[in-house]
């Protein structure tokens, strides 16, 4: 059997674990894969601090109070949650009520989700193509250079990926049998990947549902129907959180971050959605004017927000080093693979394997190419586990094909573009262990030569051949991720994988953006760390008020949310709060209020109402005003 045989491939193949055939060398190598990867993900793990501050200061209040925990709050009083759904602090939450809160505790459950990504990702190939495919796919993950990052850092993204693979699990196990179980078990993981990131988790829905109607092995409206059955489970898996935020009162539960009008509906469409895509509203850029998404963001920080929008946005100097290093192989095979199943049956599993892995890279990379709104680099995580997909099963399915020359000029022709791309990519930080690109670009080459004109001679030294050929086609990423995991990444938002990330990254939040994390100020620590109040202190914006909780361990209200532009709290709301001396002190931060290209939010009008209200008093350089000390009048 062969990928060019116009006979079905619905069974795994004849070395598949499935199959009852497991050669003994697949199980040690899963368990080497596995256990490096483990080893790449927790080494040194906890050495970036709090990573990103802001999710950092939500896990705490989890800890503290289990209300914050169920809604992603920011603080313990309760004031505002995180702009996104509180999935993934749920985990991070309960590993340090578990085994106490630390940076090492909070990390902890995003290494082990990239471990169990990797070995699920093995077991999805695997049944289309083989262990050796899955062994493939599951090293590419482990070694793309964001991937390493994500996985040891605390935003959503990691427990996103970890859903996406094991949906696509569930959609393959769907497509074999046409299963109602497994595809309600896609739909539901899918529906809950949208409580960790909200309107991302549904990128892959086309290629896993093009492939189901496909490939399922039965008639068309019953595999309509199925699909249709998915989709119920996924609306009820996504839906039910939805609705309770809805029907929880929302004068005691906390403020929906991000949202206009504290609804986690209009969170999902507007900032989290339409405007992400469009560049509309919130959905801009930090510092990004009204006509343009970023438009004075120049230069390096433009680097931070993806770069401009279009066909080379994932190859660009902001998203290139992130997550496509294996990409322009990864299309090559994706092409020569439904090229050489085109005379396949309609029940091909392999060609449904590439009709699903095609489709989630083909719709996230272009969604993630032309979106206006604000993309980070880091989002690239989420094309890696399709692109190290498509280089297991076509470099595999090539590599045994009956077509000899054919097939080996494509393999070659994978190699060579990976070893001439990742050369390019290492060149852009030339001052970086410059022999590496070297090094990557030669021994690929040399081994497409090698396989173009002489591997019908090499006879016994294909393993060989084919081992270097994988050595040199990973090294470059390899490089990249062990430079992510010995070296500290901690800033916030704007984390990026690589050397490049130090020559690239400009001031945290960029121009305009939201202010700076609160430097070292024992005496402000200590101060509010004493307060005994609800909120021990409130500020604007989450920077400020995000790295105080994580020193002192108090309640810190951070008006207006991340940016300080959300409408919580009103002037009024606030007023009520101290006069109920339920907040204590207000921290005057770097700026007064949201951008001006920012009209919503009250905290131009808290800020303002403090100043006339209250006496300032300088805290070791730091402007505070005590809220149970009102100006005499």
């Amino acid at each position: 059997m062969t990928i060019t045989d116009a006979q079905p491939h619905t069974t795994p193949a004849a070395d598949d674990p499935a199959n009852g055939a497991q050669p003994r060398w697949v199980r040690p190598a899963l368990f080497s894969l596995l256990a490096a990867t483990a080893v790449l993900y927790l080494w040194g793990l906890g050495s970036s601090g709090w990573a990103n501050d802001y999710y950092a200061a939500a896990v705490q209040a989890g800890t503290q109070d289990w209300k914050a925990w169920l809604f992603g709050s920011l603080d313990a009083g309760n004031a505002i949650t995180v702009d996104k759904p509180p999935a993934s602090l749920w985990l991070m939450v309960l590993s340090g009520r578990i085994l106490g809160f630390s940076a090492f505790t909070m990390l902890l459950p995003q290494a082990l989700m990239g471990v169990g990504a990797v070995g699920t990702l093995y077991a999805t190939v695997r049944r289309s193509s083989g262990p050796a495919a899955g062994l493939m796919a599951g090293a590419a993950l482990a070694l793309t250079p964001v991937a390493a990052l994500m996985f040891r850092f605390n935003n959503p993204d990691a427990l996103l990926v970890l859903l996406l693979v094991v949906a696509a699990y569930c959609m393959v196990r769907a497509i074999e049998t046409a299963s109602t179980r497994w595809i309600a078990l896609a739909g539901a993981v899918i529906g809950f990947a949208f409580l960790t990131k909200q309107l991302q988790a549904f990128l892959i829905v086309p290629g896993l549902a093009l492939a189901f109607l496909v490939a399922a092995p039965v008639g068309i409206w019953k595999r309509i129907g199925k699909l249709a059955i998915g989709g119920i489970a996924m609306v009820v898996s996504a839906g039910w959180y939805l609705v309770l935020v809805d029907l929880w009162p929302a004068d005691s539960r906390p403020y929906i971050g991000g949202s206009s009008d504290n609804s986690l509906l209009q969170l999902t469409l507007g900032y989290n959605g339409i405007d992400r895509v469009l560049g509309g509203g919130e959905g801009r850029p930090p510092g990004g004017p009204p006509d343009g998404p970023g438009a004075d963001l120049g230069g390096a920080h433009n680097v931070l927000f993806g770069g401009e929008p279009g066909l080379g946005r994932l190859f660009g100097h902001s998203m290139g080093t992130q997550a496509s290093w294996l990409l322009p192989a990864a299309l090559i095979g994706l092409l020569a693979g439904l090229w050489l199943t085109r005379r396949a049956v309609r029940t091909d599993n392999l060609r449904a394997a590439l009709l699903l892995w095609g489709g989630w890279l083909i719709v996230t990379g272009a969604v993630f190419s032309f979106m206006d709104g604000i993309i980070h680099p880091y989002y690239t995580v989420a094309l890696a586990p399709a692109i190290a997909a498509l280089i297991g099963i076509s470099a595999r399915e090539l590599w045994r094909s009956r077509e000899f020359l054919r097939s080996r000029m494509l393999v070659a022709s994978m190699l060579a573009a990976t070893g001439v791309w990742a050369f390019i990519l290492m060149d852009r930080t030339p001052e970086w262990w410059p022999a590496v690109r070297w090094v990557a670009l030669v021994g690929s080459i040399v081994v497409a030569l090698i396989l173009v004109f002489g591997a019908h001679r090499v006879g016994r030294w294909t393993a060989l051949l084919a081992a270097c050929a994988m050595l040199f086609g990973v090294l470059g990423p390899a490089a990249y991720s062990i430079q992510t995991v010995t070296n500290a990444h901690s800033s916030g938002p704007m984390a990026m994988a690589g050397p490049s990330s130090n020559a690239q990254i400009g001031p945290p939040g960029g121009p305009d953006g939201p202010p700076r994390g609160a430097v070292d100020n024992p005496l402000l620590e200590d101060l509010v760390r004493r307060a005994d109040n609800r909120w021990a202190a409130a500020t604007v914006g989450s920077m400020t008020a995000g790295s105080l909780e994580l020193k002192t361990g108090a309640s810190v209200m951070a008006i207006g949310g991340f940016t300080g532009s959300d409408n919580s709290p009103t002037l009024a709301q606030f007023q009520d709060y101290v006069t109920n001396h339920d907040v204590r002190y207000f921290i005057s931060g770097n700026h007064d209020g949201p951008p001006p290209w920012r009209e919503s939010g009250t905290s131009n009008d808290i800020t303002a109402w403090v100043k006339q209200n209250f006496t300032p008093v300088d805290i070791a350089g730091t402007t505070v005003y005590d809220l149970d000390a009102p100006i005499s009048k």
